[in-house]
């Protein structure tokens, strides 16, 4: 009995080393709808660092990939209906997601800010913000935290951060949150930006911002997650992230080392 038990054992492991899959042919669902990370260009092409990594990545596995537009409202559930294999749009890795999806190790680690007018007043406790317009894109972890934060705010939830600067400019709202990176390439680097400033605490508590932005992918396919993790490796070790992360930002991007 205990020989057939090691012959199972032993098929079993052989067949599950079989099935691991080498991907040749990848399908990566990208947003086109976050600055500095990923832009849709006037021809309708896609651009940003989460482009590039996702090229870079493509060149470093040797494998042939596609990249699919996709509001970030769905951008989960058509993972899960394989529409696209994996998903790189500066996604945080939180234990919510992980639900949902499995991730691979973060790529970069950037933490949210809060931007204003200029000598706008701001205090983050929840009776302060108590009324007070506070636009966010809607399903992120900037969405969770102010959720959770200030309840008794006026939240205005958006399809997109360029829809929240706007409404910022326009008066319509008291303070917008979103990733830093992303409010610098977004509205303070661009034209009329220079009326408004950073303001309260960076924010990455893992509690509501996770560890880091990582390639969310099907629970199915570790063996897509195992590819991916070694090429972040790979392009870390040889400059080509350094080299892309150069092309969008003046600091680090990555993070404390694991």
């Amino acid at each position: 009995m205990k020989k057939i038990s090691l012959l199972i054992a032993l098929f079993a492991l052989s067949f599950n080393v079989a099935q691991a899959k080498e991907w040749k042919q990848i399908r990566i669902g990208v947003e086109g709808a976050y600055p500095p990370f990923s832009k849709t260009e006037a021809d309708g092409s896609v651009t940003g660092f989460d482009i590039d990594l996702a090229n870079a990545l493509c060149a470093q596995m040797k494998a042939k990939c596609t990249l699919v537009k996709q509001d970030w409202d769905g951008i989960i559930p058509a993972l899960l209906a394989r529409k696209f294999d994996a998903i790189i749009a500066t996604m945080d890795i939180t234990e919510e997601r992980k639900k949902k999806v499995a991730f691979t190790d973060k790529y970069q680690h950037i933490p949210a800010r809060f931007v204003a007018v200029k000598g706008a007043q701001f205090q983050a406790t929840e009776d302060f913000m108590k009324g007070k317009k506070i636009g966010v894109q809607r399903a992120t972890t900037m969405d969770l935290y102010i959720s959770d934060n200030f309840p008794a705010a006026k939240i205005k939830r958006y399809g997109s951060a360029d829809d929240a600067y706007l409404d910022l400019k326009a008066g319509r709202l008291d303070y917008v949150m979103a990733d830093s990176a992303a409010i610098t390439d977004g509205l303070l680097g661009k034209d009329g930006g220079d009326k408004f400033a950073f303001i309260g605490p960076k924010l990455n508590d893992p509690k509501w911002f996770g560890e880091g932005a990582g390639i969310a992918i099907r629970k199915r396919d570790q063996d897509l997650a195992e590819q991916f993790n070694a090429a972040i490796k790979e392009i870390r070790a040889n400059g080509t992230y350094k080299t892309i992360q150069d092309k969008y930002f003046s600091f680090d991007i990555y993070g404390e080392e694991k």
